[in-house]
């Protein structure tokens, strides 16, 4: 009785050692570092620099476009210029689409132009442009249950209401009757699609632009968002109830591939150097705006917090890893990419995510990980307490709209939500500039990503990555 009480207590004290083994948890010292990086990085301006730097020196992004190089060499002598050991890039390839020239006019009952523009992967309207009768829908579920017979050879307009929200959740739909909307528009036979524009700004005539979701370009259809008080117009005049004819010329279209990249820089870590933190944002932006909030914020938030850590007097644990994707807004090219080539390694990825949601002040984390990391998660929600980030410990964390395919793989993530109440008065407009920056704010995003990726890096254990760990939380973003 006395061997076999023995044994169990072997047993009882060696299971508790794997379970301790397997726990994560971030040392005391980190910690404290941690909260010295938070601190520091409220009264920096490293972020409102970089974002005030990419978009004077190179302004607008669009994917493929003429200021798609300079903004690749920008970000390599940026992360030079900040001290990074290490920077790099990695080919990204993908559709070429441009832009060109965009108009439109209501011919009949009252004649008058409207403002709109061009969507991604729109096709252009023939020479001269394309003049048919205009079909009305207050939503994409009205759009789907629509006879065919009503929608051939007429423009479709959808007319969706975007509203305001501090997670911006109402996007979601939004993007739904841009992308999917063109798309169901384009399989019934329609002439050519309209939408109100996904944006929340109810006076600005500036339309917020977006990308299709049409990937086949001997399938796209003309496609184009007219502004808000536009798009009431146009619904003033269906309203007295006459046939409404509409003048749509749009020079734009697929014309080819384009190979840009995605740019990297790295902290090397000085004990596990081959295992990272990875952070960022996307490099490209619309063409409209300066692409100040989306995403020049996002790259400039990654780059000042890696910058932070740099300069500590010793080099983390592992490696911080800054990544500024390639075209993301016309379909996650950057980040599709990146998952694909780094996907073997996943498990190598201590933690991720992305700034890509403006520059608003971060007030809630989420986080998918292993179990055994939940309090390691829950000392870095200690840290970014005092700046008014609340965990949120029932959702999951997607790593953002790139790093979402890295996740997809199976990298553990956060979700490290902004205040979007206004973000989407500007998103892809004219109206994405740097004026539309508080630094304070910014300089608080700065704090969060700063301190979370130094307590990950300097973890004692992993936070669960591996491939198709997180295959069943639904966190993809």
């Amino acid at each position: 009785m006395r061997r076999l009480t023995l044994t169990l207590l072997a047993a009882s004290l060696l299971a508790s050692g794997i379970a301790s083994a397997a726990t994560t948890t971030i040392p005391a010292t980190a910690v404290k570092t941690a909260e010295l990086l938070r601190d520091k990085a409220l009264h920096d301006d490293t972020a409102y620099k970089v974002t005030a730097s990419l978009t004077t020196e190179v302004g607008a992004r669009l994917a493929g476009g003429p200021n798609d190089q300079r903004a690749r060499d920008w970000a390599v002598a940026k992360f030079k210029e900040l001290g990074y050991d290490k920077v790099y890039t990695e080919a990204v390839t993908y559709p070429l689409w441009e832009r060109r020239s965009e108009h439109a006019a209501i011919v009949a009952p009252f004649p008058q132009p409207l403002t709109l523009t061009a969507l991604g992967y729109s096709a252009g309207t023939p020479k001269g442009g394309l003049t048919a009768e205009v079909v009305k829908f207050d939503t994409l579920e009205a759009l789907k249950a629509a006879d065919p017979a009503s929608i051939k050879g007429k423009i479709v307009y959808v007319g969706y209401r975007m509203e305001r929200a501090k997670d911006g959740h109402g996007y979601g739909m939004g993007s739904a009757v841009r992308t999917m909307g063109a798309v169901i528009a384009q399989a019934k036979g329609a002439a050519a699609y309209l939408l109100r524009s996904a944006g929340t700004d109810a006076h600005q005539r500036a339309a917020h632009t977006g990308v299709t979701g049409f990937r086949d370009p001997a399938k796209a259809i003309p496609a184009a968002a007219l502004t808000n008080p536009d798009a009431d117009q146009l619904e003033r005049v269906l309203a007295y109830g006459k046939p409404v004819t509409l003048k749509l010329d749009l020079d734009c279209g697929v014309v080819g591939e384009y190979t840009g990249a995605n740019v990297i820089g790295e902290i090397t870590g000085r004990k596990h150097p081959d295992q990272v933190v990875a952070i960022g944002g996307h490099l490209d932006s619309w063409d409209p705006g300066t692409g100040a909030i989306d995403d020049g914020a996002g790259v400039a938030i990654a780059m000042a917090a890696g910058k932070l850590i740099r300069d500590l007097p010793q080099r983390p644990d592992r490696t911080i890893r800054v990544i500024a994707f390639a075209n993301e807004e016309m379909g996650l090219w950057g980040g599709r990419a990146y998952a694909e080539k780094h996907a073997a390694d996943v498990a190598k990825f201590q933690l991720g995510t992305e700034s890509d949601f403006g520059a608003g002040r971060i007030w809630r984390m989420s986080a998918s990980v292993k179990p055994e990391a939940r309090g390691a998660i829950g000392q870095i929600a200690r840290v970014l307490e005092p700046v008014g980030v609340a965990y949120d410990a029932g959702k999951p964390g997607g790593g953002g709209s790139d790093l979402s395919q890295m996740h997809a793989k199976g990298m553990a993530a956060l979700s490290l939500t902004q205040d979007g109440t206004k973000y989407f008065d500007w998103h892809h407009t004219p109206n994405d500039t740097l004026d539309k920056i508080d630094p304070a704010e910014l300089a608080q995003n700065v704090a969060v990503y700063a301190a979370f990726s130094y307590m990950a890096a300097q973890a004692n254990g992993d936070f669960g990555s591996a491939p198709g760990a997180f295959a069943k939380d639904g966190a993809g973003e």
